[in-house]
């Protein structure tokens, strides 16, 4: 079945909830009720990367995520992931208990991709054209699921050259993330493709703008649509899939589950 990753971002700028679990106390609350509700997964993050975003110091990152995870680690059994370029975090969250990196750099950074490799957590490595802060200004591609499904295989491949074994990477294709409305919905029909190959495949749509695009809906009148595509990512193969709204995404995956069995028994 596929795994539900609870979003817990402790940025003030983030998308969708920044400001929300900004104070400790307050995200780690929240994160504990997303477990309650089912997250197989927590993906802490403490530098949002929402378009047009604003990078922050590796200390300002550290201060926001590092008594996060902690708190988590030691009051829940939850798989804690940290949402993160940069290697001094990643070190960091993994000694306080993280055990995976969630980095859409896919481990670019200076020193990132060594630092995953000694760390010996699995690595989700996503696809972004250019930077947070200009990848939506005119994102172009010939083929953008050829060219996202190449750059994740070389990425994984490098992760394995690195000493990363493949059973311990997840690609993700990055909806929204350097892509219009066409680019997502190209990769989105092409999951089962993506899905098909060699890595394990997470998807991120929940909330997002070509969410709103489709349904003309603001951000927080989004929930249909983000468990309509969950559901769908789960359909066609996606072994996670990364969620703002866990107890709604759960239950619509636990009725998947068990209807798609009755009406397709061979499934």
């Amino acid at each position: 079945m596929t795994r539900v990753m609870g979003i817990l971002n402790t940025t003030p700028d983030s998308f969708s909830d920044g400001g929300l679990w900004a104070d400790r106390n307050h995200a780690v609350e929240h994160a504990l009720a997303m477990v309650s509700a089912g997250a197989d997964i927590i993906d802490v993050g403490g530098e949002s990367t929402r378009p047009g975003a604003r990078s922050i110091g590796v200390q300002e990152e550290m201060d926001r995520v590092l008594p996060v995870v902690e708190a988590i680690v030691a009051q829940a059994t939850v798989t804690v992931s940290v949402d993160t370029s940069k290697p001094e975090v990643m070190k960091a969250a993994v000694a306080a208990g993280a055990g995976l990196v969630n980095d859409v750099f896919a481990l670019r950074q200076d020193g990132a991709l060594e630092t995953a490799a000694g760390l010996g957590v699995p690595v989700c490595l996503m696809h972004m054209q250019g930077r947070p802060r200009d990848m939506q200004s005119d994102p172009r591609y010939a083929d953008v699921v050829t060219e996202v499904e190449a750059f994740l295989v070389e990425r994984a491949l490098a992760c394995e050259a690195a000493g990363i074994s493949r059973a311990r990477i997840l690609i993700d294709p990055g909806f929204g993330f350097g892509k219009s409305l066409q680019h997502n919905i190209d990769l989105f029909r092409a999951l089962p493709r993506l899905c098909g190959g060699d890595y394990p495949v997470l998807v991120g749509v929940s909330r997002k703008s070509m969410l709103g695009a489709l349904t003309g809906k603001p951000v927080e009148d989004r929930l249909a649509a983000s468990v309509a595509a969950a559901v769908l990512a789960a359909r066609h193969g996606a072994a996670v899939v990364r969620v703002h709204d866990v107890a709604e995404t759960v239950d619509a995956l636990k009725v998947l589950q068990v209807l798609e069995t009755a009406v397709h028994p061979s499934r």
